[in-house]
């Protein structure tokens, strides 16, 4: 057995991992690792100040949650979708999401739509969604569409949307969703799906849900082309 095999194996490596990748993650999430970017070991052990065996299972788990790639030639690199998978990645969201809004409106426990209203409630103290800077939110639990989804009650989508494409979604959400007013009319479009998720109303769920990913959506690609066009202007 490799040293580095007997070093990930035990559970303070583990432990020290799962911290590096939340602090990763969140640096990627935010934009402070830009899309696109070159990121080495060595880099990442002095900027953290941790071993090569914790940083590289941060690393692996980056790779499985799509936040990172390996580029032939280049390493590792933070991922940076082109504007047509960008377009791909939000028309699947907006199908399976409203998908999911009306499957909770119908399956959703009392305790459950109590515990989405708390989420909401705690996002509303938030400093960045007052400010109408930014509308960021944890991941998991504290996550208004992840919870949504895990109210569907159904297993197929819960994978898809909360392991498979739950970082990558979550990334352009919060780096290019915030705009204008945008902030805080995406927190009142939460408040609406709970209303309807809560009267049962299944088919006014999914509509609700699927006019906010559209939103959404617009608002991403609008300021994703136009960060585009930033970084075009400043090589030109």
């Amino acid at each position: 057995m490799k040293p580095a095999e007997v070093e990930t194996s035990t559970p303070e490596v583990r432990t020290l991992a799962e911290r590096v990748f939340q602090q990763l993650q969140d640096a990627i999430v935010r934009g402070e690792i830009a899309p696109g970017s070159k990121i080495t070991e060595p880099g990442l052990s002095r900027t953290y100040g941790i071993s090569r065996g914790p940083l590289r299972e941060a690393m692996r788990r980056l790779e499985a949650h799509r936040l990172i790639e390996r580029v032939p030639h280049v390493g590792a690199r933070v991922v940076k979708l082109s504007m047509k998978e960008l377009l791909e990645l939000f028309d699947v969201r907006e199908a399976l999401e409203s998908m999911a809004a009306r499957l909770a409106a119908e399956h959703m426990t009392a305790e459950e739509i109590a515990g989405l209203r708390e989420v909401l409630s705690m996002h509303e103290r938030q400093a960045d969604l007052k400010k109408g800077e930014a509308y960021f939110q944890r991941e998991g639990d504290l996550d208004f569409h992840y919870r949504i989804v895990q109210g569907s009650h159904n297993r197929m989508l819960v994978t898809m949307l909360c392991d498979d494409l739950y970082y990558l979604v979550r990334l352009y959400r919060t780096q290019f969703s915030a705009s204008g007013s945008r902030p805080q009319r995406a927190f009142v479009e939460h408040h609406r799906i709970v209303d309807a998720i809560e009267a049962g109303d299944a088919e006014l769920a999914e509509l609700l849900m699927r006019r906010h990913v559209s939103a959404s959506r617009a608002n991403v690609v609008d300021r994703y082309a136009a960060s585009l066009r930033e970084l075009e202007d400043t090589t030109a």
